[in-house]
């Protein structure tokens, strides 16, 4: 017979035993579900800024300007997608150009549109079926 000690609610120790059977047993315990963590995409539509996928772009020095060109970009019906966000774009590598040891390559329009639409396609098929933006 194996035991452990507990500390019990009024400080005295509480010795608890356990018989062989009872290690050889699987348990029944049932554990809930984890919350699953959100995604780039909240359940509501909304975006979620505080997602590591945007690895701290969102409130970096050029945060409002990359939040403003990314929800054009989400809300954009435009096709080719984001097109109509092309001056928020220019106005964020614009800023991106002033923090060159940060933000570390050369953007362009189409890379920065390329990046965005990835990531809105991965949010998009990470979401559970049947959730409506």
């Amino acid at each position: 017979m194996s035991h452990c000690r507990k500390m019990g609610l009024n400080g005295k120790d509480l010795v608890i035993f356990a018989t062989k059977e009872d290690h050889s047993v699987p348990s029944t315990i049932a554990l809930p579900p984890p919350d699953p963590q959100p995604g780039l995409i909240l359940a509501n539509g909304d975006i979620n800024w505080n997602c590591p996928c945007l690895g701290g772009m969102a409130t970096g020095p050029c945060g409002v300007e990359f939040r403003n060109a990314f929800s054009c970009f989400h809300q954009s019906k435009s096709e080719p997608k984001g097109s109509d966000c092309l001056d928020k774009f220019k106005t964020m590598q614009m800023c991106m150009q002033k923090f060159p040891t940060l933000y570390n390559r050369e953007l362009t329009d189409d890379d920065e549109l390329s990046s965005m639409a990835e990531a809105e396609t991965q949010a998009e098929a990470a979401e559970p079926s049947g959730t409506d933006k």
